[in-house]
């Protein structure tokens, strides 16, 4: 008896000594291009936070780049059959990778999921293409007109710009020689260079201020893009080319766009980009402000944010995916994230937390864009977007570096296009 009692009790302390861990540990691997790199910090803890509380599953977070820098990588792995299990990317991306037949349909995970009913409905267009699900919101911004007050009141500028023309005479007050040199110090404002998606972006708030639409009634074809006919779109070109002809507007480097060195520094005094620089200019401890897009025809800003992707891979490797992918539009993380970086949550419960709202109220300039998302609009998601993206840009970079006007920009783009799609 006394034998049988000491390996009893020598089993029960050996079972308490070892810690229950899983049989086998799902490891998913995450690309992601999020940027400004404090933001990448805050992803990286939440992300931890995953891993610690999901033994079974371990998520591999890995920057592979901006966008422009992605896509090769991207298309690369899928034809290499290398895909990671997740892709944060805008949405935009949808089409090229369902035609590539790379990507899990999300309805039926989706439907048996709680978090579903949380995402805001106004999100769901980004999501949905042939009445498919292919991706859920990781967070959502828009674009509005970041500024340093303290270089406004130097100006003597005490009115915000609320119109296109107003935006113009105010960037013309802000563009300053300050030591007489005969060279600008300090520009008005900053516009992004490049054919790249980030530019195209941006500038896509004018065009739909100024009337224009970039689809007709069929949205998901790229057919129906027509860029000749398109006032709203030749005057929002036109606009940004005012400002460079005035001499008070410098452009980014090529590509660059989302750089806000410059106005950190003080060497311009606005510049169009998201709530997702938020966190950047909280940690640079300088004045900063936000305002809406100034009008042209009717308010409008762009809706942005990046979506997650499931790749097919292994039904084992896509139910690991889902799990991380309902973390993250869960309501704590989405209230983190927001907080951390300046995104706007995805999740309604988030956005209505005791914690979230104490946050807008110290940093009313998030409600800029919270009270700006009514005028959002999205980008299209169809096969062939990023080929509309393309010749877009390249109409952009050709009337800001006055190679040609907006007219003889946007007709030889539709040509290309065409050509493609016609």
């Amino acid at each position: 008896m006394l034998i049988l009692l000491f390996f009893c009790v020598l089993c029960l302390t050996g079972c308490q000594a070892t810690p229950v861990t899983p049989e086998k540990v799902v490891h998913v691997t995450l690309w992601q291009g999020v940027n400004p790199p404090p933001n990448r910090d805050v992803l990286q803890k939440l992300v931890d936070k995953f891993n610690q509380t999901h033994a079974d599953i371990q998520v591999d977070s890995l920057y592979v780049g901006q966008p422009d820098q992605q896509m090769p990588k991207i298309l690369a792995a899928v034809v290499g059959n290398a895909a990671p299990d997740l892709l944060w990317y805008s949405p935009t991306i949808a089409g090229q990778l369902v035609e590539l037949d790379a990507l899990l349909p999300l309805d039926e995970m989706l439907e048996t999921s709680a978090v579903k009913k949380e995402i805001d409905p106004a999100l769901f267009e980004s999501m949905e293409l042939n009445s498919k699900i292919w991706s859920v919101p990781f967070a959502t911004n828009n674009i509005g007109v970041f500024y340093r007050p303290s270089l406004f009141k130097a100006a003597g500028i005490t009115e915000l710009p609320r119109t296109w023309e107003e935006l113009r005479q105010v960037s013309q007050k802000l563009t300053v020689d300050k030591n007489g040199d005969g060279r600008i110090d300090q520009h008005g404002i900053f516009l992004p260079l490049g054919k790249g998606e980030f530019t195209v972006f941006i500038w896509l708030p004018f065009m739909w201020s100024g009337g224009g639409e970039l689809v007709g009634g069929d949205s998901q074809n790229a057919a129906a893009i027509d860029l000749t006919e398109n006032f709203g779109a030749i005057a929002g070109l036109q606009f940004w080319r005012d400002l460079i002809t005035d001499g008070s507007a410098i452009l980014s480097s090529p590509e660059r766009g989302y750089e806000t060195d410059a106005l950190l520094a003080g060497k311009v005094a606005m510049q169009f980009t998201g709530c997702w620089t938020l966190g950047q200019f909280q940690a640079a401890n300088i004045d900063f402000g936000v305002f809406p897009i100034p009008v042209g025809q009717r308010p409008a800003t762009g809706i942005g944010g990046e979506s997650l992707f499931v790749f097919k891979t292994t039904p084992e490797q896509e139910k690991a995916a889902f799990k991380f992918i309902e973390y993250v539009l869960s309501e704590e993380f989405q209230t983190e994230w927001a907080i951390g970086t300046g995104y706007l949550p995805v999740n309604l419960k988030s956005r209505q937390s005791a914690k979230y709202q104490e946050f807008v109220k110290e940093q009313p300039v998030v409600k800029v864009f919270l009270d700006q998302a009514k005028y959002g609009r999205s980008r299209p998601i169809f096969s062939g977007y990023n080929r509309v993206s393309e010749n877009l840009g390249r109409a952009l970079e050709s009337v800001m570096l006055g190679k040609s006007s907006p007219q003889e920009a946007l007709k030889a783009s539709q040509q290309r296009l065409d050509v493609i799609f016609k």
